[in-house]
């Protein structure tokens, strides 16, 4: 069996990507997404467009009363499941688009499994949410937002839903053939469907939980410990990216979808 493509970026040792991966391509980084929303989420609030304890019908057409905020939401506390329904088996995300989103924020009060802070459940569906939320409170498409308050601040480029083609680096499947990934450019982008380049990433990992050029580290950031922490997953690609309080920091990068190797690595890696 082929071994799979990894990059490993730290401040401990230098670069390295094996396998065919490159530090200069494209590749989805999941639900390290997330991080990123919950910056623009805090930024947002730092500049007096919002409120962290906002109710969310202040924003969206939800039922009134659901008493869900947008802290809520980007602490995984909103009893919102982990997943939106109506998604398909083999590219589970192509038919949530902003219409279905916005067919289910009208039933809101629902779906929820819980009451709101009750338990932390986490849920991409809560932060396909969340972004819409800030959306319309940034009165501005999520990527413009996301490039006005937390990208450009930074000096980062290479993150965006669409990477040019010849820049992506996808997985191999039958035959060497390229591995088609998953839809995530609708309603579920602001909780899993960034590209950025490793280096890019990297450098995300280093200004937000080393550097912490933009305040404190996002609620959506995991938290074991000391480590900050975030992984994500799609189809075919896996990422880890944490920080220890020293300033160690940390990001794997695989052409897999098995997470939990991914998290692994990245975690042993960071502490050996």
């Amino acid at each position: 069996m082929a071994s799979v493509p990894i990059c490993v970026l730290s401040d401990s040792a230098p670069p390295r990507a094996e396998y065919g991966h490159d530090p200069e391509l494209f590749v989805q980084i999941g639900s390290l997404t997330k991080p990123l929303t919950g910056t623009l989420l805090v930024r947002l609030a730092a500049e007096g467009a919002l409120d962290l304890d906002a109710p969310l019908d202040r924003f969206l057409p939800v039922p009134s009363g659901t008493g869900i905020t947008l802290r809520h939401l980007a602490e995984h506390t909103s009893g919102l499941p982990r997943l939106p329904p109506g998604l398909r088996p083999l590219n589970p995300y192509a038919p949530f688009n902003a219409q279905a989103l916005d067919s289910l924020l009208r039933r809101l009060d629902s779906l929820t499994t819980a009451r709101p802070g009750e338990r932390e459940e986490y849920s991409n569906f809560g932060y396909a949410v969340l972004g819409s939320a800030l959306v319309a409170a940034g009165g501005a498409p999520y990527e413009e937002l996301l490039g006005r308050h937390v990208l450009t601040p930074l000096g980062i480029t290479d993150v965006t839903s669409t990477p040019p083609h010849d820049r992506r680096l996808l997985s191999r499947g039958l035959f060497g053939r390229t591995v088609k990934p998953w839809t995530m450019t609708g309603a579920i982008l602001p909780a899993g469907g960034l590209w950025a380049t490793p280096n890019a990433t990297a450098r995300l990992v280093t200004s937000l939980l080393v550097e912490r050029r933009l305040g404190d580290p996002a609620p959506s950031w995991q938290r074991t410990g000391g480590l900050l922490w975030h992984n994500g997953a799609t189809k075919d690609a896996s990422v880890f990216a944490g920080a220890l309080p020293s300033g160690r920091w940390i990001l794997v990068h695989r052409l897999s979808g098995d997470a939990d190797t991914t998290d692994k690595i990245g975690v042993q890696l960071l502490k050996s």
